[in-house]
């Protein structure tokens, strides 16, 4: 993946996100990641009061919302139309859930953005992260967003690396993207739109998009259909 095919326009259809205004003012999606929380407030404070509620200190949920009673909510959080938490689900603040997105049981969210229509449905954990439109994490997959040796996270391009200056950078999903059960997805890994990650896969670098992640060093195109 060249660095052009990393910007904010070639990974996501930003019409699919109430944060598409703010998305705007970035080029690379991660450079988004330490202001989460400031847009989330900000855009907290103008939605309507007959269609959100407020819950506390910066906690925004749209009245559709169905949220188990066992779910921990933190914010600054704003859960969007029609947007199913479930049991023992903990978001950590730093959040926005898109319209029709689904938060799973025991699923954990930090400082992530998700678009409009996102499942993380079973057991994911997702920090420092943005997911496109209809993005799915399979059970059990996640983003590792650290470096075991605690430096900068890079982005690794086919055209040179990108310095990102952040410690923690979990991953990027575009649009459509399938991750499937089981995977990791290591710090500052970006896949393209309509890819598929196979099970279990420990994902580095960046995957293009129409592709088919098998295995490390093994990714290869779709086939039209």
């Amino acid at each position: 993946m060249k660095k052009e095919q990393m910007t904010m326009e070639a990974l996501f259809d930003t019409e699919k996100t109430m944060a598409k205004e703010y998305l705007a003012k970035y080029t690379y999606p991660w450079e988004v990641l330490p202001h989460i929380g400031e847009i989330v407030k900000d855009l907290g404070e103008k939605l309507s009061e007959e269609d959100y509620e407020r819950r506390g200190e910066d906690v925004w949920i749209h009245k559709s919302a169905v949220i188990a009673s066992t779910a921990t909510l933190k914010g600054p959080l704003i859960l969007g139309k029609d947007v199913e938490v479930r049991p023992g689900a903990f978001i950590r603040g730093n959040v926005l859930v898109g319209e029709g997105s689904v938060v799973g049981n025991s699923t954990e969210l930090k400082n992530v953005i998700l678009f409009d229509s996102v499942q993380v449905p079973h057991y994911n954990y997702v920090g420092d992260s943005i997911l496109g439109y209809k993005s799915h994490m399979g059970a059990a997959s996640l983003t590792s967003n650290v470096k075991s040796d605690k430096t900068l996270v890079k982005v690794h391009g086919e055209d040179g690396d990108i310095e990102t200056g952040l410690k923690k950078f979990g991953a990027v999903l575009g649009d459509y993207v399938e991750v499937g059960c089981g995977s990791v997805l290591n710090p500052g890994a970006v896949v393209g739109s309509h890819s598929n990650i196979y099970p279990l896969s420990s994902v580095r670098g960046c995957v293009d998009k129409n592709s088919i992640y098998k295995r490390e060093g093994v990714i290869v195109e779709k086939e039209e259909r």
